[in-house]
């Protein structure tokens, strides 16, 4: 990646829109269906770094609430993740764990937490863990989020 591209992009979103371009349409059909079955889980619905231990996992992880952000302020992001969440909506009777086994129940879970925490207010994010986790957010997305908010004020 050239110096003006690293400007142009800091949180190397790209990264997310090039593993996106292939799959997110089998993943929208996947979801609306209610079961995940094929593999994409990190790049549709990102956690925040230190929860996934996978070359992966750490490849597509969030590494701070301003890369949280501004992936919510990139439009064809900010579009698919609303999308996915939506459609996570519209699935009737049926649990997370249902729709998207283990652990991807728990990845959603925390996703859907970092989103959810550094929009703040009622959100798509907050509605999905309201259906599927009975409102309560993922205490170790929480946890990290709050070790950064301490680190930014020191």
């Amino acid at each position: 990646m050239s110096a003006g591209s690293d400007l142009a992009d800091p949180f190397d979103l790209q990264r997310f829109l090039l593993a996106q371009e292939e799959v997110f349409e089998t993943a929208l059909r996947e979801l609306e269906r209610g079961r995940k079955e094929s593999h994409w889980m990190w790049f549709i619905f990102p956690q925040i770094d230190g929860l996934g231990s996978s070359v992966t996992a750490k490849r597509y992880a969030i590494k701070s609430k301003e890369e949280a952000l501004a992936y919510l302020e990139e439009p064809l992001l900010r579009d698919r993740l609303h999308r996915s969440a939506q459609a996570l909506l519209r699935v009737e009777g049926k649990s997370a764990l249902q729709i998207m086994g283990l652990p991807d129940d728990l990845k959603l879970r925390s996703s859907m937490t970092l989103f959810g925490s550094v929009l703040g207010g009622e959100t798509v994010f907050r509605e999905v863990i309201q259906k599927y986790f009975g409102g309560i957010m993922d205490e170790k997305t929480l946890a990290i989020l709050g070790k950064q908010r301490t680190c930014h004020l020191e």
